[in-house]
């Protein structure tokens, strides 16, 4: 148990070292086995999304990119986190992750 906590860990800080974007690899973990986080992945239409997680907390237009991007909040064991999915002009899946729509447009926005 302990060696595949550390496995986790070390493969985590590493993905996180090349990523241009902040988030706690710890909210990974914690929310891995949320279906938002297991099963949404780049490419999939919003019809899919909302099948697997259901309505969002909140819809917004994008700005930075054409197109939208749906706020969620996850809770696990009385632990909440807002987990974001954002979808091209053509409605699918672009970018997911745990931070809200407004922060990733600010990421996005800085990277310009």
């Amino acid at each position: 148990m302990y060696k595949q906590a550390l496995v986790m860990a070390c493969a985590l800080a590493s993905m996180a070292g090349c990523a241009s974007k902040l988030e706690n690899p710890t909210d990974y973990i914690t929310f891995r086995n949320q279906p938002l986080v297991k099963n949404v992945e780049p490419g999939m239409s919003r019809q899919q999304v909302l099948i697997i997680g259901g309505r969002p907390s909140s819809i917004v237009q994008r700005s930075v990119h054409p197109g939208s991007c749906n706020n969620y909040i996850l809770n696990e064991e009385g632990h909440q986190q807002p987990y974001h999915i954002s979808f091209d002009s053509t409605g699918r899946v672009r970018h997911k992750g745990f931070m809200t729509c407004g922060q990733r447009e600010r990421t996005e926005r800085e990277q310009l």
